[in-house]
């Protein structure tokens, strides 16, 4: 389904919105002027003024409020939907008990085989991103995410 530009860019202005208004709650780091906070409110900064260009655009564009896409009529793209979707609810029930490493891990890795990586080219992408990801994230932005069975594992309890 596509929503008319303006739409969707207003609905990015005031998701944007919900989200640099939340890491108000993010605590501080004691002697910086800057902690946790700061990434997520430059990406919903980022976030609300694609959102302003997606609204200026769609504006002057003729086109209807709401279409289904034509990708969505077949059934490769409904199941890529379907399945991109299943990810997410995946990740919600299943990162508190098994850990952010795995989930992503698996989320990636299945995501790539999917959209057509061989095998071996999505367990590697899958573990070296969700990695990364961990790395970035928990050490440097100090972001705490799902630790699990996975995480105790490997700090020893």
């Amino acid at each position: 389904m596509r929503l008319h530009p303006a739409l969707l860019g207003l609905i990015f202005i005031a998701l944007a919105a919900a989200f640099f208004g939340y890491t108000f709650t993010f605590p501080g780091l004691p002697g910086q002027r800057y902690g946790p906070a700061l990434f997520p409110r430059v990406i919903a900064t980022g976030i609300a003024l694609c959102g302003l260009v997606l609204v200026v655009r769609g504006w002057r564009s003729g086109a209807p409020w709401c279409a289904l896409d034509a990708s969505l009529q077949q059934r490769r793209g409904m199941a890529s939907f379907l399945i991109t979707l299943g990810a997410i609810v995946f990740y919600l029930l299943a990162a508190p008990r098994l850990g952010f490493l795995p989930v992503a891990a698996l989320i990636v890795g299945g995501l790539a085989w999917w959209m057509g990586a061989k095998g071996w080219v999505a367990i590697v992408g899958g573990v070296v991103a969700s990695a990364l990801v961990h790395w970035f994230f928990a050490s440097i932005m100090r972001v705490p995410l799902p630790r699990g069975w996975f995480m105790q594992v490997l700090a020893g309890g």
